[in-house]
């Protein structure tokens, strides 16, 4: 008997090892990539996706309000993107200061190119209840929470949807309802209408301040909201805040803020917070049970999925288990939508915080790109929605194919790019105080780089990714503005962010170079006159630099900073190096905004051309 009970556990185990097959419902996707994160530094060492151009939509402003929303409020978060009437609309909901405190709103941000963005305008304002009706007992007030934000129906009409629900808890008997109206083309909106109100509790037409949208006059809008309704794929989006006991999701399991996509043999995988995962295959009737994928490390921010132009898919996240630390934002790729590999940085700044409030985590939080059947910008690349430590808004442009190396000599001198255009193959940071642009060159003919500071708390900082080796000759042109008020550091790194060189454009005229572990001024520049800068570099063991300025030797020989074994990297910033916050850092603070921080700063201006490196 013994011996058949062993028997039998060894076949149910063999059963169970067997039916767990990568891209089933035991497992759905997979990372196999083997890179993981060092969480002490802000990039996480991680490569660099390359030609990323990060740029931030929205910069909070509490006292100076119209340089923001208007409103002055500094907690944004959980933004939503599509793209449709060649324009991209960005959706947010924001608080005064603090998560899942009343009063909350929902704003939109609008751009044709996706790199100028106009003034925040609110599409769903603070919940106002009709005469007669109170707020519940134990709730304090009315907020807004949406996982999200549009719909492009079949006609082509475009939906803007939201949620209300109480302070501090809108999910389930806390919940209102569901809101809509209609995007129009002229910029304007529809009427509020509610679309759907929350199961668990006893709101309708009677006792909430909208409509229901049945009640429009507008016979095509109406169409075009029933068929979300009948949608059953978007709409397990809003499960988060109402599980749906009426039986409107068909009993399915759910996660917290769903993303998915359709892989190429037409099943859907679904993608959670908490690195949870499910298969549908009957396009999104139902689906497996979620289950934890191990190889996908997370927490508490979102994940976002994707097929990509290229014909390959995408999976954004945090790769860290620290909910309050959710940097850096990264990105992995694959052929088939089961199996990513390459574990690549899509955003690793992390600046300060500028205004404390309730969790309100550091880092590029719940990132969201263009939904399924959401509209397909111009061009061949992905685009996603993000807000930095949930105060400002930002979005990212990632070039396809989604690559880390460069084969050859880097030759990049500007001329031939648009004015206030995109900059090929160069990682871009770019903050609303602390822009980078292609200009015209000062001084001569041609177009160069412009890293332009007015931000205390932040810095323009523009990356080049070389290829990679251990003997490098780089070389640019560097040109201070005469009314130059700020500092331009220059650093050549390793794949790991290793900063062996390092150089500064000081506020004072000086160029001061790492010598090992010292700092030395070897040259005294003029502001308004362009430079040439030379760097030869060793990256061995025992490595060592030259630096050449206007084609004189202002260091020979140097020993590196740190130890590295090659470089791939030429980094500008209009600002010190910086690590903090670290996951040490504390989350939840009460101190006052930082000195400063609503007003611009005198400007740092700077120009950069004829960028060369690669391997001597």
């Amino acid at each position: 008997m013994k011996h058949l009970l062993l028997v039998v556990q060894f076949f149910f185990c063999f059963n169970l090892v067997i039916t767990a097959q990568t891209g089933s419902a035991y497992e759905p996707v997979r990372y196999i990539g083997g890179e993981t994160i060092d969480p002490s530094v802000h990039e996480g060492r991680l490569r660099y996706a390359i030609g990323v151009e990060n740029r931030q939509t929205m910069r909070a402003n509490r006292t100076h309000p119209e340089h923001a929303d208007g409103y002055g409020w500094t907690y944004n978060h959980a933004s939503n993107l599509c793209y449709w009437n060649n324009t991209f609309y960005q959706q947010y909901l924001s608080n005064p200061v603090d998560e899942h405190v009343a009063p909350g709103q929902t704003l939109m941000i609008t751009s044709r190119d996706g790199r100028h963005w106009g003034k925040p305008e609110v599409v769903f304002p603070p919940y106002t209840p009709p005469p007669g009706v109170t707020i519940p007992d134990g709730y304090k007030g009315y907020m807004m929470h949406q996982r999200m934000g549009f719909y492009t129906s079949p006609g082509g009409r475009l939906l803007v949807l939201a949620f209300y629900g109480h302070t501090e808890d809108p999910f389930g008997k806390g919940g209102i309802g569901r809101v809509v109206r209609e995007a129009y083309k002229d910029g304007s909106y529809g009427p509020i209408y509610f679309i759907r109100y929350e199961s668990e509790a006893q709101w309708n037409e009677t006792n909430t301040s909208y409509p229901f949208y049945k009640k429009s006059a507008d016979t095509g809008f109406v169409k075009a909201c029933e068929a979300l309704l009948a949608d059953p794929l978007t709409t397990f989006q809003w499960y988060d805040e109402d599980h749906g006991i009426d039986g409107f999701y068909n009993n399915k399991k759910s996660g917290q803020a769903l993303s998915y996509y359709h892989r190429k043999d037409g099943n859907v995988v679904a993608l959670w917070k908490k690195s949870l995962s499910a298969i549908s295959k009957d396009g999104g009737k139902n689906f497996s049970d979620p289950v934890k994928v191990p190889t996908f490390l997370m927490s508490g921010g979102k994940q976002w999925g994707q097929q990509t132009d290229d014909g390959r898919y995408a999976i954004c996240y945090n790769p860290i288990e620290q909910t309050q630390y959710r940097y850096p934002l990264a990105i992995v790729t694959g052929d088939d939508g089961i199996i990513y590999n390459h574990l690549l940085l899509v955003q690793g700044e992390v600046p300060l915080r500028r205004f404390s409030g309730r969790w309100k985590d550091f880092g590029p939080c719940y990132m969201r790109g263009i939904a399924e059947g959401n509209g397909n910008p111009p061009g061949n690349d992905m685009w996603l929605s993000y807000t930095m430590n949930k105060e400002d808004v930002w979005i990212s442009r990632i070039p396809l194919p989604v690559k880390y190396a460069v084969k050859g000599k880097v030759t990049d001198d500007f001329d031939n790019l648009p004015l206030d255009g995109a900059v090929p193959d160069w990682n871009i940071y770019s903050p609303a105080w602390a822009p980078v642009t292609v200009v015209a060159s000062p001084g001569k003919a041609g177009k160069s780089l412009q890293l332009f500071d007015q931000d205390l708390y932040d810095y323009a900082r523009a990356i080049r990714v070389f290829e990679e080796g251990a003997r490098i000759e780089a070389s640019f042109n560097v040109y201070a503005d005469t009314a130059n008020s700020g500092r331009l550091e220059c650093e050549l790194t390793d794949r790991f962010g290793n900063r062996p060189v390092r150089l500064r454009f000081d506020e004072t005229g000086q160029v001061i170079a790492a010598v090992g572990s010292v700092e030395k001024r070897v040259y005294t520049y003029a502001k308004g006159k362009w430079m040439h800068i030379k760097l030869e570099i060793e990256a061995t063991l025992n490595g060592n630099y030259s630096l050449f300025i206007d084609g004189k030797a202002a260091v020979k020989n140097a020993p590196l900073t740190e130890a590295v074994t090659s470089l791939e990297r030429l980094s500008f910033r209009t600002g010190e190096y910086r690590n903090i916050p670290t996951r040490q850092t504390a989350n939840e603070t009460n101190d006052p905004p930082l000195p400063g921080c609503d007003v611009p700063a005198k400007p740092t201006v700077f120009y950069v051309d004829d960028v060369t490196a690669g391997k001597k």
